[in-house]
């Protein structure tokens, strides 16, 4: 597994787990634990949830997946923009920790932008921390504005990571979100690598992935893995896509293949908003 090293000290691994999705059924929880817990067996320890996930199901099952394996991972949860105030915020966490079944975070994400104050957001995050209940903070779905506006604020240097919606059909962030968190080193995590699927049947990454004797959706992983400062966290509720995932670490991307792969899906050449699904 490579990592990312964060701002905040410690590190990232590239390659994870997401579960948005998981735990809205109780008939696939036992496939969505076994898939979480083989993902553990293959090293892929990078676990991403919310509370909003399954209405907190999501973070029922990934409790249950690492249940005695808590070492092995880096676990994420986030918390919805309307439980973002000073208390709600720390009440939130409390309970996403009793759903994992642990007593920390190793992130503590704000979902997206919502009504309340950031000062008091970062205050809350920064409470937690203090009472080791996480061991880092960071955002999803900020914009470039957004993050200027949380650079600004005191303690938003802290932020440790941004995650946002990234993938082969939604490169807004590189003309300038992307470039700016890179300039401060901070590691922007990857949903939706493979946009829901949407992807697969693209001519040009299928001829790419036939090239390398590979799925459409390990090229679309491995091309997000191919940029500086990136990571990915793919959905897998299948031991087999879990096994797929995991081997798209192992593909390396020709300059011949970062080139076709961008004339079918050409990088911005002015700002756009964030995208988000």
């Amino acid at each position: 597994m490579r990592h990312l090293r964060l701002p905040s000290g410690g590190d990232l691994p590239v390659l994870g787990q997401g579960t948005w999705g998981m735990g809205e059924r109780g008939s696939d929880r036992a496939a969505e634990t076994a898939a979480l817990r083989h993902g553990l067996d293959l090293g892929l320890g990078l676990i991403d949830t919310a509370e909003m996930y399954g209405s907190g199901g999501a973070e029922e099952v990934v409790g249950e997946a690492i249940d005695g394996r808590r070492d092995e991972v880096f676990l994420v949860s986030k918390v919805f923009p309307h439980n973002a105030d000073r208390r709600g915020a720390v009440e939130a966490c409390e309970r996403s920790l009793r759903r994992l079944g642990t007593d920390h975070l190793d992130l503590y994400l704000l979902h997206w932008r919502g009504g309340t104050p950031l000062d008091e957001t970062l205050e809350a995050f920064e409470e937690l921390r203090d009472n080791g209940k996480i061991r880092h903070f960071g955002v999803s779905n900020f914009d470039t504005d957004d993050m200027r506006e949380l650079w600004g604020q005191e303690g938003g240097s802290d932020c440790a990571v941004n995650q946002v919606l990234y993938n082969l059909t939604r490169r807004g962030i590189e003309f300038d979100l992307l470039p700016r968190c890179r300039e401060r080193e901070l590691p922007v995590m990857a949903y939706s690598p493979i946009e829901q699927g949407r992807l697969l049947g693209d001519p040009v990454l299928r001829r790419v992935a036939e090239r390398h004797g590979v799925t459409p959706a390990q090229i679309a992983i491995s091309w997000v893995l191919s940029g500086d400062g990136l990571c990915a966290i793919p959905k897998a509720a299948t031991r087999g896509h879990v096994e797929e995932n995991h081997a798209a670490l192992q593909i390396r991307l020709s300059e011949d293949d970062l080139a076709e792969l961008d004339a079918q899906f050409p990088a911005p050449d002015r700002a756009t908003p964030l995208a988000i699904l």
